[in-house]
């Protein structure tokens, strides 16, 4: 199936590469270095690349290209599914997956593709199973490796690999049995000028973390499931079980682990928590003036925290001289990229609502902005589903002990425009 991995960074420079079944020169990356060239934004390389001999399915994650040369047709949202498998297990081995942390841990991430991909077909790819075989890296494990010439890979078969529940492991037991579930929920809209909503989406996470005793049998359902326009489960759901009764059935893995993730369309309502007063303008005397104001909208009953405002300003912009009544902004004069971190804002704290103003520096004898910079807003809401998804209940089959521990929810703006 898969032929051969190969690891890019934004410079178009291959740091790593994995071969199966045969080795295909580094020459097949040429046509995907020729897309990336034509297209200003990495966004929007094409994510599967037909040449004379080969297809090229690629992502785009942590700033890296991880693109996957095949020799025959096969369905590219497999291939697809596998790569994020991939960097989400890099991710939780190493805590991030950049290209220096890659190249330090080389043998941990040859030896955790050797496992996931067998003969090109995947294998493994259950954190928890993997990390049963190969163990993670740490100060300690890597000088004992380094004295011994011992590697990070188990002599010993992971136990879910000698069941029918692949993703789980026996003989699992704990003390204190417990679950948790973290409803994640980001928003991608666009506001214009006027404040109102051009689109506006949402997609969302459901991540667990589950310590239980033995091969639990868990029921998830929820108060309002018809909100789903698109799920996406893991494969422990029971998709009959969902289909029939919008209920989530599942034996759940050990540890930590995405349950299912959803979409919310436009065709919902969806209430944006934050309204923008801004005001930015360009004379040619003058250069411009700049006036922000944010607020929260009081039906919310939760704080806005981690709030950041971006702009991209003209590329004729030289400088900018603002004073904001809270947080603190940079300008940063190459990229032209204007941030300003608000920080909390609390519905009730007794004061004005935070804004940024000030004037704008133009480069002499340069041309006007031909149009105003849209306002990135981003943000969090603790304890809060922006949806409105609630979950009704959760049961567990076969024990006495209730493990359910709560639900926290987290709202996040992902990608939240307004037209100046």
């Amino acid at each position: 199936m898969i032929h051969s991995l190969f690891f890019i960074n934004n410079s178009g420079d291959i740091f790593i590469e994995k071969h199966w079944k045969s080795v295909i020169s580094r020459s097949v990356c040429d046509y995907f270095l020729d897309a990336q060239r034509k297209c200003e934004n990495n966004a929007n390389i094409s994510p599967i690349i037909a040449t004379p001999h080969h297809f090229l399915i690629s992502i785009h994650r942590s700033g890296l290209f991880f693109v996957a040369v095949t020799s025959g047709e096969i369905p590219p949202l497999f291939v697809i599914e596998f790569l994020h498998r991939v960097v989400d297990n890099f991710i939780d081995y190493f805590n991030d997956c950049t290209e220096s942390l890659l190249k330090e841990h080389m043998v941990v991430v040859y030896e955790l593709l050797d496992e996931m991909l067998d003969n090109g077909f995947p294998l493994a790819t259950e954190s928890n199973i993997l990390k049963e075989l190969i163990k993670p890296p740490n100060f300690l494990r890597t000088i004992t490796n380094s004295v011994t010439g011992r590697n990070n890979v188990s002599t010993i078969l992971p136990t879910g690999q000698l069941s029918n529940v692949p993703w789980r492991r026996f003989g699992v037991k704990y003390t204190n049995n417990e679950a948790y579930f973290d409803v994640i929920e980001e928003i991608d809209a666009i506001i214009d000028k006027s404040g109102s909503i051009v689109s506006a989406e949402i997609q969302g996470y459901i991540d667990c973390c589950v310590k239980l005793t033995g091969m639990p049998d868990l029921n998830l359902s929820f108060i309002n499931p018809n909100l789903f326009d698109d799920v996406s489960f893991h494969p422990c759901i029971r998709f009959r079980k969902w289909e029939s009764e919008k209920v989530l059935s599942f034996v759940p893995p050990d540890g930590n682990f995405r349950l299912m993730s959803y979409h919310i369309g436009a065709q919902n309502v969806v209430n944006i928590p934050i309204y923008v007063r801004h005001h930015i303008s360009f004379k040619e005397t003058i250069g411009g003036k700049l006036e922000i104001q944010i607020g929260a909208k009081q039906l919310m009953g939760k704080n806005l925290e981690n709030i950041f405002i971006e702009i991209v300003m003209p590329k004729s912009v030289l400088n900018v001289n603002l004073i904001p009544n809270q947080g603190k902004y940079t300008f940063d004069s190459v990229s032209k990229l204007l941030v300003w971190d608000v920080g909390k804002m609390e519905l009730h704290q007794g004061k004005g609502l935070p804004s940024i103003k000030g004037s704008i520096v133009l480069h002499s004898g340069a041309p006007m902005p031909d149009m105003n910079p849209n306002i990135l807003i981003k943000f969090n809401i603790s304890q809060f589903a922006i949806s409105g998804l609630k979950v009704n209940r959760l049961d567990m089959f076969g024990e006495k002990y209730k493990p359910f521990k709560g639900v926290k929810y987290l709202t996040k703006a992902g990608n939240f425009q307004v037209r100046t």
